[in-house]
């Protein structure tokens, strides 16, 4: 299994933005503190409040608007589906980042939740790389 723990400002606009995606949420692991949101049967995005985030770490939280903690890739069905997920980020609070790449076997774009945490969206077709 694996668990990616993002700090987030307000639980309810992460849920609603990601909702908007078309993520669903285990709301058994849920509180005023926590969301679970489902990426896979064994990955899960658990969106922390930032004073919670920051019991687990005696760093600083990193500040997105100024750099990048990570990229976190979801590898979806179709071309279709990238632009689907981009442009819902957009139209719910997120943003578009970067241009879109398209590598003919590789559809990639990406957004910001939020947050501000980098996201991308990518379509990869095996057989077209060959």
């Amino acid at each position: 299994m694996l668990f990616i723990n993002l700090p987030v400002k307000d639980l309810a606009t992460s849920r609603r933005f990601f909702t908007a995606l078309g993520f669903a949420f285990n709301d058994q692991f849920a509180d005023e503190k926590m969301e679970a949101m489902i990426i896979g049967p064994d990955t899960f995005a658990m969106l922390l409040t930032e004073e919670y985030f920051a019991t687990y770490t005696d760093k600083k939280i990193a500040d997105t608007g100024e750099v990048t903690e990570a990229i976190f890739a979801l590898g979806v069905e179709s071309r279709q589906r990238v632009d689907e997920l981009a442009e819902a980020a957009a139209a719910n609070g997120g943003a578009l980042s970067g241009e879109t790449k398209d590598l003919g076997f590789a559809y990639t774009r990406a957004f910001t939740d939020p947050d501000g945490h980098l996201w991308e969206a990518t379509h990869m077709d095996f057989t077209a790389a060959q």
